[in-house]
C-alpha cells in the first residue's frame, strides 16, 4: 500500500487509489475549449477503494487529502505536457481549410504564452517530484510513522497545487491567452500566501519572457512576431473587416502609394494597439510608445527603394525659356536636379550601436527575476526617445523637412503673395464666366504658368511639387454659398444671376495639390495635406474677393476721371455727366466699408494668425529633436491656423463667407453699372452687407464667444474692425436702415 500510496502522489491510480471519472475528467478540458462551461467537475477525483476495512476513518480522511495532490499533480502535469507539445502546435496548423469550425477552435490552443506557462508549472512539478522522491526516501530508512512523514513531507503543497490546478481550468476554459493571460497572472499575484504568490511570480516570469522576446522582435529589429495573435501590437490587417467603410475615405492616389511603399503602409494602416491583449498593469500610453518604437525602427529598417533625399548643396544652373516652361508643365514630382540616395542603407539610418543598446535594456528587463512597471516604462521612453530622434533626423535633415513647410506656407497660405496676384490678374477674364467642367482645370493651367515665368525663381525647387486643381466645379459649395444662391430672385435678372453665381460657385473649388515622397508621408499625411487645402480655399477666395473691389475701383476711377475731363471741357453739356458722377457716390462709401472689412479680415490672418503661428513653428523646429514632437506642434500649428481663421466656427465663417460673395456680386453689379444700370440689385446687395456685417459684429461680441479659447483671437479681430466705434455704432441701432446713409458713412469714415 506505501508504494500505491506513492505513485498515488504522482498521478497513477491503482487497486488501492481509484479515478472516481477518468473518462469525465479527462473529456472535459476539450469540451471547455470547444465552448462548455466546464464548471461540472472542479474537485479532485481521486478516491480510496471502499473495501479497505482495516483502515480507520480518521486515516482514510488523511489518505484522501494526500492523494488529492496527486489528483492537482496529474491535472497539472497533462496541462504542461499538451501545451509543451510542438508537434501538436504544428498539427494545428496544419488543419484542413474545409473544417472552419474545427480549425478555428483548434487554432485558438496554440499559444506560446500557455506554453512558457507551462514551462513554469514543469518547473513546480519538478519541486512537487523531488520532494516525493525524498518522502520515499525517508520511508525506506525509517518505515513509521508512515502517515506522518508522507504529509510532513507534502504539506507545503497543500497551499500550492490546488490554486495552479484552479488558474490551469480557468486558462483552459476561457480559452485565455497572450496577453490575458499575464493579465490573470498579475492578478493572482496579489495573495496572502508567500508560497503560492512566489510560484505565480515565477509563472508571471515565464510569460514576460514570451513578451519580451516578442518586444526585442519588434523595437530592435521592426518585426512582428505574433503566430497566434497574442501580442498587444496587431497587424491592422486583423481589423480590416470592421474598418471597411472607413477605409473607402482614404484617396485612391494615397492608398496606391500605400502598395508601392511597404515601410509607408505600415506607419500609417499597418499595426494598431490591441486592448483585448494589453495587460492592465501596462498603460496605454506605454503602449502607444512602444507601438511608434516598433513604426519607427520599420521605417528606419526598411528604407523606401525610391527614396529621395536632400542636402543643402548647391543648385546648378537651369536652362531657361522653354526648357523651365516645360518643368512647370510637368506639374508635381521631384526636382530632377536634386541628388538622388535611393541606395541610402538602414545602418546609415539606425546604427547597428543604437540598436544593441535597445536589445540592451529589453535584456536587462527580461533577466530580471521581478517585473519593474517604473523600470519598464523609463526603458519604453528611452527607446522611444532614440527612434524619435533618428525618425527625426531621417525627415528634417535628410528630407528638408523645413524647406517643404516653407514651401507649403508660400503656395497653400498665399506668402508669395506675388504670384497670387499674378495669377488671380491673368484669370480674372476667364473667372468672370462658369467654368466649363470638362476643360476647366486645363484653361487654369494657362495662366497659372505664366503666373509662374513671372514670379518663380529658379532657386524655387519646390515649386514643381505644386499642382492645380478643381476639386468639384461647384457641386461642393458651403452652407452660406447656398444660402446666398437666392438673395432675391424677384430683384435679380435670371441671366445675370445665373453667370454671377455661377462664377462664384464654381471657381472657389480652386485647390491645390503637393506632391510629397518618402519618408515626408510620414508627416504629411492626407489629413494634414486636406487641411492646408482648406485654409487655401479660404485665402484664395479672400484674396480674389480683394482684388475684385480693388479692380471695380480702378476701373470706376478711370471712367469718373474720363468723365471729369469731359465735364472740364465742356460744363454747358456737362452736367449729365456731373449728375452721374453725384449718384455713384453712395456706391463708392458701400465698396469702401467692404473694402474696409475684407482689407483687415486679410491683414488678420496673414499677420497676426499665418505670420505669429509660423514663428512658433520655426521656434519648434530649431529646439526639438523628436520626430513625435514635431508632429505634434505641426498639428498645434494646422489647428491655430484653422481656430483662429474661424473656419471652425460655424456662425462666423458662415457670415464671412457671405460677405465675399456679397463682395463679388457688388463687383460684378458695378461693373455692368455703365451698360446695364439696376439700382434695385446693387441697393438688396448693400443691405444684405449691412445685416451680414452688424450680425458678425454682434457675434464676435456675445459673450458665448467671450469665454472660449478664441475669445483672445476674435477681440484682436474686432480691434482692427471696431477702432473708430463704427460696428459698435451700427449695431447698436444708429443706423437701422437697410442702407448706409451717405453722410453718416462719410463722417464715420
Amino acid at each position: 500500500m506505501l508504494h500505491e500510496l506513492l505513485l498515488a502522489l504522482l498521478g497513477f491510480t491503482g487497486d488501492f487509489v481509484l479515478d472516481a471519472s477518468p473518462a469525465r475528467r479527462r473529456a472535459a478540458p476539450q469540451d471547455a475549449a470547444a465552448g462548455g462551461d466546464g464548471d461540472g467537475e472542479v474537485g479532485p477525483t481521486f478516491r480510496l477503494a471502499p473495501d479497505l476495512t482495516f483502515l480507520q476513518p480518521s486515516e482514510r480522511s488523511a489518505i484522501e487529502r494526500l492523494i488529492s495532490l496527486g489528483f492537482y499533480y496529474r491535472e497539472l502535469n497533462r496541462f504542461a505536457t499538451e501545451s509543451r507539445d510542438l508537434s501538436w502546435i504544428q498539427s494545428s496548423v496544419e488543419q484542413s481549410p474545409h473544417a472552419d469550425k474545427t480549425q478555428k477552435g483548434k487554432a485558438r490552443k496554440g499559444s506560446v504564452y500557455r506554453r512558457a506557462i507551462a514551462n513554469g508549472i514543469t518547473e513546480i512539478l519538478s519541486v512537487y517530484r523531488s520532494a516525493v522522491l525524498q518522502v520515499e526516501q525517508n520511508l525506506l530508512s525509517d518505515p513509521l510513522p508512515i502517515l506522518a512523514t508522507v504529509t510532513h513531507g507534502l504539506n507545503k503543497f497543500d497551499v500550492l497545487l490546488p490554486p495552479l490546478y484552479e488558474l490551469v481550468m480557468e486558462i483552459e476554459q476561457k480559452d485565455i491567452r497572450g496577453g490575458q493571460l499575464l493579465n490573470l497572472l498579475h492578478k493572482r499575484c496579489h495573495c496572502g500566501v508567500p508560497e503560492l504568490q512566489s510560484c505565480i511570480q515565477r509563472l508571471l516570469w515565464h510569460g514576460h519572457q514570451v513578451m519580451f522576446n516578442q518586444l526585442t522582435s519588434w523595437m530592435v529589429y521592426g518585426i512582428l512576431q505574433d503566430q497566434y495573435s497574442e501580442f498587444f501590437i496587431r497587424r491592422q490587417d486583423d481589423r480590416d473587416g470592421e474598418n471597411d467603410s472607413s477605409q473607402r475615405d482614404v484617396s485612391d492616389k494615397f492608398m496606391q502609394k500605400l502598395a508601392k511603399d511597404t515601410s509607408l503602409a505600415s506607419w500609417h494602416t499597418g499595426f494598431h494597439v490591441s486592448l483585448d491583449m494589453l495587460p492592465e498593469y501596462i498603460h496605454m500610453r506605454v503602449a502607444e510608445s512602444i507601438l511608434f518604437a516598433g513604426k519607427a525602427i520599420r521605417v528606419l529598417r526598411n528604407p523606401s527603394p525610391g527614396a529621395t533625399l536632400q542636402e543643402p548643396v548647391s543648385q546648378s544652373q537651369n536652362s531657361k525659356g522653354s526648357q523651365r516652361m516645360q518643368s512647370f508643365i510637368g506639374g508635381s514630382g521631384a526636382p530632377k536636379d536634386l541628388p538622388n540616395f535611393s541606395n541610402i542603407s538602414a545602418e546609415e539610418l539606425l546604427p547597428q550601436a543604437e540598436a544593441d543598446r535597445i536589445d540592451a535594456m529589453l535584456k536587462e528587463l527580461k533577466h530580471s527575476s521581478e517585473f519593474h512597471k517604473r523600470l519598464f516604462e523609463s526603458a519604453v521612453g528611452s527607446i522611444r526617445t532614440i527612434a524619435a530622434n533618428h525618425l527625426w533626423q531621417l525627415v528634417v535633415v535628410r528630407a528638408d523637412l523645413n524647406g517643404h513647410l516653407k514651401a507649403l506656407k508660400d503656395y497653400f497660405l498665399l506668402a508669395k503673395g506675388d504670384f497670387f496676384q499674378c495669377f488671380l490678374e491673368e484669370s480674372r477674364q476667364l473667372m468672370r464666366l462658369p467654368p466649363r467642367q470638362s476643360t476647366a482645370e486645363a484653361d487654369l493651367m494657362i495662366p497659372f504658368q505664366l503666373a509662374a515665368l513671372k514670379t518663380i525663381g529658379e532657386e524655387d525647387k519646390y515649386f514643381t511639387r505644386v499642382s492645380l486643381r478643381m476639386l468639384s466645379y461647384g457641386m461642393k459649395s458651403s452652407t452660406s454659398q447656398k444660402d446666398l444662391q437666392k438673395p432675391n430672385a424677384s430683384e435679380l435678372p435670371s441671366q445675370g444671376k445665373a453667370a454671377s453665381e455661377l462664377a462664384l460657385d464654381g471657381w472657389d473649388s480652386i485647390a491645390l495639390e503637393y506632391s510629397v515622397d518618402w519618408p515626408l508621408q510620414l508627416f504629411f499625411t492626407p489629413d494634414v495635406l486636406s487641411k492646408y487645402r482648406k485654409v487655401f480655399q479660404y485665402l484664395i477666395r479672400l484674396k480674389r474677393t480683394q482684388m475684385g473691389l480693388e479692380k471695380s475701383w480702378a476701373a470706376v476711377m478711370h471712367k469718373d476721371h474720363a468723365d471729369f475731363s469731359d465735364y472740364c471741357k465742356d460744363r454747358k453739356n456737362g452736367s449729365a455727366t456731373q449728375l452721374r458722377r453725384q449718384r455713384s457716390k453712395p456706391l463708392w462709401r458701400v465698396r469702401e466699408h467692404m473694402a474696409f472689412l475684407i482689407r483687415n479680415l486679410q491683414f488678420y490672418i496673414q499677420v497676426d494668425v499665418i505670420e505669429s503661428q509660423w514663428n512658433v513653428l520655426q521656434s519648434h523646429v530649431q529646439d526639438s529633436h523628436d520626430f513625435t514632437e514635431l508632429v505634434s506642434f505641426h498639428q498645434e500649428y494646422l489647428s491655430a491656423l484653422v481656430s483662429q481663421s474661424f473656419l471652425d466656427i460655424g456662425s462666423v465663417s458662415r457670415i464671412l463667407d457671405s460677405i465675399m460673395k456679397l463682395c463679388l456680386q457688388f463687383c460684378w453689379s458695378i461693373e455692368q453699372y455703365e451698360t446695364r444700370p439696376n439700382i434695385s440689385e446693387i441697393d438688396h446687395i448693400t443691405e444684405e452687407f449691412n445685416k451680414k456685417s452688424n450680425s458678425l459684429y454682434t457675434i464676435l461680441r456675445s459673450s458665448r464667444l467671450a469665454g472660449s479659447q478664441r475669445a483672445p483671437f476674435l477681440r484682436q479681430f474686432l480691434m482692427r474692425l471696431n477702432f473708430n466705434l463704427f460696428f459698435e455704432t451700427t449695431a447698436r441701432g444708429v443706423m437701422n436702415s437697410g442702407r448706409l446713409r451717405p453722410s453718416t458713412a462719410g463722417a464715420q469714415l
